[in-house]
């Protein structure tokens, strides 16, 4: 993490949605609240924090409210996070912009393209900026692999792609009403693992690839559920361009071992692959040992104070977000994920813990090979995805 010097006023923020993931944001805000860049002014959470939670504050404990908008008014905020449910994005975000509140916006940014368009007009309208959280686009190694590709370090890129297999128990999707749902009621969600648990890995595939909204000609889509839900947790996606070369991401929530999520830049005289949580860069090319660097990261709030406060370009606007928001999209209006076969999963113990997993048979050699040949499961020979695939 990069560090800036003190503002000479703190800036004041209220966080919404403090708990779950949220709990992150509060221990960050107090890491930059130690070093004189923020104030938590106010907490926003339908119940209230208790003292423990709030230990770190006790010496200026935050004003707490379930009213958003009547809480960045009594707080005097100058900026907010919001890391609340994803339906929830739309109203608050413009509740802030209405008021000249900045934001740092949790991803993905909406639930629909159109939701998604709102935010971005309704900030900009408001003169005020809008960082989304894909945290991987602070990773400095994103530049860095860049410029090794603009200067033909691995040669003519024929793809980029994503890879990711995680473990969740079967809780994961009892923590809260929308968790694995694609709409409550007439309310779009899209909590699916393309567009939220493994969303970075999609984008930051995007990020590197440098593709926008604009560039987006197809989006290929596969969608599987092993758990009994609506949205989809183990699925592969190909997005097509105008101009370059095909971005595709293979990801599961039903890994038979957990692994770095990770994107790979083929080209046709070498490789990168990108562990992008670890900030890790492996360059593997032709004529060449295997070089491994490590590189720092700027933390998208501490990037959003200094905007702010000195200038500095953001990060994460929203329009470098669009060609994500294109797959939310081409998600969101696909036919409902495929449950799979009852002989293509199992239950497994999570160890230490009394609870249990759906685990897919070998779809960790699956999600490897999608990135390693840039193929959808369909084309990769699963029969459970055979002529799945939906374009859009």
């Amino acid at each position: 993490m990069t560090s800036l010097p003190p503002a000479a006023t703190p800036v004041p923020i209220v966080l919404a949605g403090a708990r779950g993931h949220g709990r992150w944001h509060l221990a960050n805000i107090r890491r930059l609240q130690h070093q004189g860049l923020v104030r938590l002014a106010g907490v926003c959470e339908l119940t209230p924090l208790d003292g423990t939670e709030l230990a770190a504050f006790a010496d200026e404990p935050p004003e707490q409210s379930a009213d958003f908008g009547a809480l960045l008014d009594s707080t005097g905020a100058r900026a907010a996070v919001v890391c609340t449910p994803i339906q929830t994005h739309t109203a608050l975000a413009l509740t802030a912009a209405g008021r000249g509140v900045h934001l740092l916006l949790e991803k993905p940014p909406a639930a629909t393209r159109a939701d998604f368009d709102r935010i971005r007009d309704g900030v900009r309208d408001a003169g005020t900026a809008c960082q989304v959280g894909f945290q991987s686009f602070g990773s400095h190694a994103v530049p860095a692999i860049r410029e090794l590709v603009a200067t033909g370090a691995i040669g003519t890129v024929r793809g980029y792609a994503a890879a990711g297999a995680w473990v969740r128990d079967d809780a994961y999707y009892r923590r809260a009403p929308w968790a694995g749902r694609r709409r409550i009621g007439d309310t779009e969600v899209v909590d699916g693992v393309l567009t939220n648990p493994l969303a970075h890995a999609v984008a930051t595939a995007l990020e590197l690839a440098g593709t926008t909204a604009e560039d987006v000609t197809a989006i290929d889509t596969e969608l599987f559920r092993a758990h009994d839900i609506e949205a989809d947790d183990t699925s592969c996606v190909r997005v097509t361009t105008a101009s370059g070369p095909p971005v595709t991401a293979a990801v599961t929530l039903c890994a038979e071992q957990a692994g770095e999520p990770y994107v790979v830049v083929h080209g046709d005289r070498g490789r990168i692959t990108f562990w992008y949580k670890q900030d890790r860069v492996l360059v593997q090319r032709a004529g060449h040992g295997p070089v491994e660097t490590v590189h720092g990261r700027t933390d998208l709030l501490e990037n959003l104070v200094a905007h702010l406060t000195e200038g500095a370009p953001l990060l994460v606007p929203p329009e470098r977000t669009g060609a994500f928001m294109e797959v939310v999209e081409a998600v969101r209006t696909a036919p409902e994920p495929r449950p799979l076969p009852s002989d293509a999963w199992h239950t497994a113990p999570v160890p230490g813990t009394g609870a249990t997993r759906r685990v897919v048979r070998g779809i960790d050699a699956l999600v490897a090979s999608g990135a390693e040949t840039l193929a959808l499961f369909s084309e990769l020979g699963a029969p459970w995805a055979r002529s799945e695939v939906t374009s859009s």
